[in-house]
C-alpha cells in the first residue's frame, strides 16, 4: 500500500498523483468500454446482457448445473435483488428454473435447464472470440499474467471477510 507524502497534511485528502490519475482513468475507460463491448455482442448474438450470460456460465460450471441463489449472487458479485430479477428473466426464456431447497424452507436453487445449456453451447464461441479480441490478443503473456494478478489483488481487497461487510450479495 502507498503512504501519503511527508508534505501532506493529516486532514487533507490523499489526492491522486498525475500518474495515478492517468492509470485510474485508463482503468475506468477500459472497463466501461469492455463491458459495453461484451454486452452489445451478447445482446446482438444471444439476446441477453453480459450479466445473464455470466449467470448461465456459473450454473453450467456447478455440480448438477445448480447453485443456491445466495451462492450464485456471491459468485456473480451482484445484489440478491438484481439476481432475482435476472433469474426471473432467464426463467421466462426457459434457460433456468428455480427449485426449493429441501433443507431450508426459505432457500432456493437456480438450475440451468437443457435449453439454457444449449444457448451457452451456441453462443460461447462468439463470446470467447469477443473476449479474446478485446483483451487477450492485445496483451503479451506477461501482461496477461500481470493483469490477472492485479485484478485478483483488487478483488480480494474489496471483499473483506469480517461480519457486517457491505458486499453486493449481502444486500
Amino acid at each position: 500500500m502507498k503512504t501519503a507524502p511527508a508534505s501532506a497534511r493529516a486532514d487533507e485528502p490523499r489526492w491522486l498523483t498525475d500518474e495515478e490519475q492517468r492509470v485510474w482513468r485508463s482503468y475506468i475507460d477500459a472497463t466501461t468500454l469492455l463491458e459495453d463491448h461484451l454486452d452489445r455482442q451478447l445482446q446482438r448474438d444471444a439476446g441477453m446482457p453480459h450479466v445473464y450470460y455470466g449467470l448461465l456460465v456459473r450454473l453450467a460450471e456447478s455440480p448438477r448445473r445448480r447453485l443456491r441463489m445466495t451462492e450464485l449472487a456471491m459468485s456473480a458479485k451482484i445484489t440478491r435483488s438484481r439476481l432475482s430479477h435476472a433469474v426471473a428473466r432467464l426463467e421466462k426464456n426457459g434457460w433456468v428454473r428455480r427449485e426449493d431447497c429441501p433443507s431450508d424452507k426459505r432457500g432456493q436453487f437456480a438450475v440451468l435447464t437443457d435449453e439454457g445449456q444449449e444457448v451457452l453451447r451456441r453462443h460461447a464461441p462468439g463470446h470467447v472470440d469477443a473476449v479474446r479480441q478485446a483483451v487477450f490478443d492485445r496483451l503479451t503473456p506477461e501482461q496477461q499474467k500481470s493483469l490477472g494478478e492485479i485484478m485478483r489483488i483488487i478483488a480480494e481487497g474489496l471483499q473483506p471477510s469480517e461480519a457486517g461487510a457491505d458486499l453486493p450479495w449481502l444486500r
